[in-house]
């Protein structure tokens, strides 16, 4: 009896120690969960507020400023077509005739540019026909308009115009002719 009874008591601790190790189990599982728990809710509060932050309760991030170089506004400009046209030949050994129509553009209600401008008709008249006479034919080709504008607005600031400011030159009518 005495076999028996010693098998019978180490089965019964190897029982008890199996419940006690399921039962030490239980805890330490629910402990990590919870830790696991706490963690996500703690780091979605900490991203949650962290976006609040930045996108200061919702506003946009991004602000395009309005400014002269956003805003695709042209200025505009008074003009002057007092001018008419003007005929005149090239310095070309084979001459061709030109015939313009030139408008200036100055500052927008500049009522003293308009003034100077008018008063000084005769002498435009005479500026235009003098420039495109000390031209060459090849000069006057369209490919050449914009420097002919920038050359023209630059003289007529420096030696023809005392206050007013020529901002901007057109041409009505720039027609280049071959002489017979």
């Amino acid at each position: 009896m005495s076999d028996e009874s010693e098998l019978n008591i180490e089965e019964e601790a190897g029982d008890e120690g199996a419940k006690k190790s399921r039962a030490g189990l239980l805890p330490k599982l629910l402990k990590f969960i919870a830790i696991g728990l706490a963690a996500f809710v703690f780091i979605v509060t900490v991203a949650v507020i962290t976006f609040n932050i930045m996108s200061k309760g919702g506003k946009s991030q991004t602000v395009v400023p309005q400014t002269d170089s956003y805003a695709a506004v042209k200025k505009q400009y008074s003009m002057f077509t007092l001018i008419g046209s003007v005929n005149t030949r090239t310095r070309d050994a084979t001459p061709w005739m030109v015939s313009v129509d030139m408008i200036i553009g100055y500052d927008l209600n500049d009522n003293a540019t308009a003034t100077e401008l008018t008063g000084r008709l005769y002498e435009l008249r005479d500026f235009v026909r003098r420039y495109f006479s000390s031209k060459s034919s090849t000069e006057l080709q369209p490919e050449n308009e914009a420097r002919i504008k920038n050359e023209i607005r630059e003289l007529l600031n420096t030696t023809v115009l005392d206050k007013a400011r020529a901002r901007i030159i057109l041409f009505d009518k720039l027609d280049l002719y071959e002489m017979e």
